[in-house]
């Protein structure tokens, strides 16, 4: 009887580990591959926009596409590698198309979320794609005589932080072809699977840990009310962390700062998906902390605002 017990536990357990990594490896993060901002500016692909009257330099990938014919190259053949080796891919001259046929990019280049708040264009396209991890790509190509080879630098951020969770770094050796892309998938095939490696890594961490976001609580100067405001003996501000605590994936997240008038949590964990299995956003869920304050006892008419993808804030007192 004993023995029979033993066997039978041993293959739940191997079930249960069996159906979990299978579960895993089909829960892939969704990627995209743009040219990094050093590509950019060393070649001349930047555009310019006001934030609060500081002129910042962006990369334009538009102008880029349009002009140089080798990044269409170079950007496909790495989708190709990825989509090889089972990963979603978001594609970078898809979603400028999308954007465009919307005519929002003159707006983003000027938009503003609101009450000081300003959403970058590449926070604007990183929305729109709403892919998890950017990789950035550099090339450069090198002539030694009649031979060729691409040192190339890839690096995985995820989308959400903009934290580099991945890193591939190489040179190809010589060889006399002339095509872009095949040198460059010589140089990288050395590395992808190592690089993949820690993509997969990083997003199985998500799924079991959550996905990390920033949440700032801030104040409108019009609001008679603060931070330190009581309800029912309790300040806001504490029964803002007992909401985190609650609402956040095993309670996970810091908060780094708090006074009478603002507050930020940051490493603020929640589901990568929703019950229906849909892929969880920041504005979509911190709409939960929005109604908590909105709605009775608090009554705190307040505004929800997103910067990038991974950043929200809800402002007290006003929309």
């Amino acid at each position: 009887m004993k023995k029979v017990n033993f066997l039978h536990i041993t293959v739940m357990v191997l079930v249960a580990l069996i159906s979990q990594t299978v579960f895993s490896q089909a829960k892939k993060p969704t990627i995209m591959v743009v040219p990094s901002d050093v590509w950019c500016y060393q070649n001349g692909y930047t555009s310019e926009f006001d934030n609060q009257g500081i002129i910042e330099k962006v990369p334009n990938y538009r102008k880029a596409f349009q002009e140089n014919p080798d990044l269409l190259l170079v950007i496909s053949k790495i989708n190709g590698l990825m989509a090889d080796r089972g990963f979603p891919l978001k594609n970078l001259e898809s979603v400028m198309k999308s954007i465009q046929a919307e005519s929002a990019e003159d707006a983003m280049l000027t938009s503003k979320g609101g009450a000081d708040v300003v959403e970058s264009p590449i926070d604007k396209l990183r929305k729109t794609a709403k892919a998890d991890i950017i990789i950035q790509l550099t090339w450069t190509l090198n002539t030694q005589g009649p031979k060729k080879s691409v040192s190339f630098n890839m690096q995985g951020l995820d989308s959400y932080t903009n934290k580099q969770i991945a890193t591939a770094v190489g040179t190809g050796a010589p060889s006399f072809s002339v095509e872009l892309p095949v040198l460059l998938e010589e140089a990288v095939l050395a590395h992808i699977d190592n690089f993949n490696a820690s993509l997969q890594n990083h997003f199985d961490d998500m799924f079991e840990n959550g996905r990390e976001i920033t949440v700032r609580i801030k104040r409108f100067s019009s609001w008679d009310g603060d931070l330190e405001s009581e309800y029912d003996g309790t300040e806001l501000g504490i029964l803002i962390e007992d909401w985190m605590s609650d609402n956040t994936v095993n309670g996970r997240f810091s908060t780094t700062d708090a006074t009478e008038n603002m507050m930020l949590f940051e490493q603020v964990r929640i589901p990568l998906y929703d019950d229906r299995g849909n892929a969880t956003d920041a504005r979509r869920y911190m709409r939960k902390l929005q109604d908590f304050l909105k709605n009775a006892p608090y009554s705190i008419t307040n505004k929800l605002m997103t910067k990038g993808l991974g950043e929200v804030i809800i402002v007290l007192g006003d929309k």
